[in-house]
């Protein structure tokens, strides 16, 4: 009976050919054998962070021309390493941790290649998202990946708002600095959902905080600093939460038009009687407040609260 394993010869760089190699995101082990073998062949390895790279390459005896291949020379580099693999070089492309062009430099490069006919090869390993993903308890048939969230506050509210309504998983990075003040913006436009956040996958300090969203904030706001890269994941928003919060802002909506009282406690009783965060009810009710006319909110009668 044949064996069904079998060694790629193709893990051989060919000349003219791009390869999008996978680098671990912790761990060092988790660097695959087809990896090392293309990192120790190509002509020329397209690196995030040359310096970086070239520790993981010392670390496995790995003797490779390193070029520097960043968001902020992306533009500049990609017409000088595709005329190179033209020339008949073959190229391996690697980023700081995990897979080359999720949320990582290496769209453009692989695009260029693709239109002129070269072959992009992908040298597939660990990746950030479904990592955390596998082993997040929370729905991995379908879900949706976000990468970083836009920085500029308008666009960042936009697109956690059109978020909000996605059934499927999202998962998100975020930058240690910013962690928390996501999860308070994402309880605001979600709901007190289920969620995991992933940080420091496959290091010493591995950690996974489970919970709801407020739980997973209280864990955090009780640190003086959080470390590491994080990766976000929510659970999707169900029917039964649909038609919860459809009940609860018509709750709000006829509180507000009472007038009987203050905000605060408005959106604790609303909040309390249809299972969701005090602190989602309370946006809430200053956007339905702010669409409302001052006659139907009762503006003059309505403490802040």
């Amino acid at each position: 009976m044949p064996s069904t394993c079998s060694t790629d010869s193709r893990a051989v760089a060919t000349a003219g050919n791009l390869y999008v190699v996978a680098t671990p995101i912790g761990n060092l082990q988790d660097i695959t054998l087809r990896a090392l073998e293309v990192l120790k062949t190509v002509d020329l390895v397209a690196a995030e962070d040359t310096r970086k790279t070239a520790q993981l390459l010392r670390h496995f005896g790995v003797d490779a021309a390193l070029v520097s291949y960043h968001e902020h020379n992306e533009a500049a580099r990609t017409p000088q390493l595709l005329r190179r693999l033209q020339q008949g070089a073959s190229i391996a492309m690697v980023s700081n941790a995990g897979t080359p062009g999720v949320s990582d430099p290496g769209y453009r490069l692989v695009t260029a290649a693709a239109g002129a006919g070269l072959r992009v090869v992908p040298v597939p390993g660990v990746t950030a998202a479904t990592a955390a993903l596998s082993v997040s308890g929370l729905a991995t048939d379908a879900f949706v990946f976000e990468g970083f969230l836009p920085k500029k506050a308008g666009r960042r509210r936009r697109q956690i708002h059109m978020l909000a309504s996605e059934p499927r998983t999202v998962i998100v990075y975020e930058s240690p600095q910013r962690i928390v003040a996501l999860v308070e913006e994402l309880i605001a436009a979600f709901g007190d959902r289920r969620a995991v956040l992933a940080r420091e996958m496959t290091k010493l300090h591995e950690e996974f905080i489970r919970g709801r969203l407020s739980e997973v904030l209280a864990v955090l706001r009780c640190r003086a600093e959080v470390k590491g890269e994080c990766t976000l994941l929510v659970a999707g928003r169900t029917e039964a939460a649909s038609c919860s919060w459809d009940a609860a802002r018509e709750d709000l909506r006829r509180g507000l038009r009472s007038g009987s009282k203050g905000l605060s406690e408005l959106a604790r009783e609303v909040a309390h009687a249809h299972g969701l965060s005090r602190q989602a009810a309370y946006a809430e009710a200053l956007k339905i407040r702010a669409e409302l006319t001052p006659s139907e909110s009762g503006k003059d009668s309505i403490p802040n609260g």
